[in-house]
Order: C-alpha cells, then structure tokens, then sequence
C-alpha cells in the first residue's frame, strides 16, 4: 500500500505543477497586450511544441492511452467498461480539441504555419 500511496502522492504533485503551469499560460492569454499572430503561436505551441516533440494536447492524449491500456490489463471482466472511454477520452482529445486548435490558429494567423 506504501508504493500506491507514494505514486498517487507522486501524480498529486505533478498535477499541481501541471495546474500551476497551465494557470501562467492562461495568465498570458489573458495579457490585454496579446494580438491574433501571438494568440495563434500560443494555440500552435499547445498542439505542436518542437521540444520536446508532440505538444500539450497530444501529450494528455498519450497520458489517457496509457491509462487505458493499463485498464485494458485489470479490468475484472476485460469487457471494456474502463478501457473503451479512456480511448474514446483520448481520440477525442487529439480529434477534436487537437484539431480545433489548429483551425483556430489558422483563422487567426493562416501565414504563421511557416514558422
């Protein structure tokens, strides 16, 4: 029970510091001196930071895959009730938020890709 407790304590903290870091970015969103080619590379850097490759919402995608996978293993029935929504969770999270970023950045900024 030890080694549980001290990893749940473990992904307690790295949260937090996830909050903490997503609390500075919307901080810089909300900067009144921000303008659409700026909004758009910020929108751009959630989708697609080139270091490390991947960026923050692929990287959530990938942080609920794994979870599915590791439910796939302890299901009690294996019958997908757990695993199935992860996946669906993390299909939507590439899909759908993934993608509306870019169409975001694009309407805001369409000559920043280049960049």
């Amino acid at each position: 029970m030890t080694a549980a407790r001290t990893r749940l304590e473990r992904v307690r903290a790295a949260v937090g510091i996830a909050q903490l870091a997503l609390q500075q970015i919307e901080d810089d969103l909300k900067a009144d001196d921000v303008d659409q080619a700026e909004l758009a590379a910020i929108l751009r850097e959630l989708i697609e930071d080139t270091d490390p490759p991947g960026g923050l919402i692929p990287a959530l995608a990938q942080l609920v895959t794994a979870a599915a996978r590791r439910a796939e293993q302890i299901e009690p029935d294996r019958d997908g009730d757990a695993s199935c929504p992860l996946h669906e969770a993390a299909a939507l999270i590439t899909d759908n938020a993934g993608q509306l970023l870019i169409w975001a950045a694009r309407a805001l900024d369409p000559q920043g890709e280049a960049e």
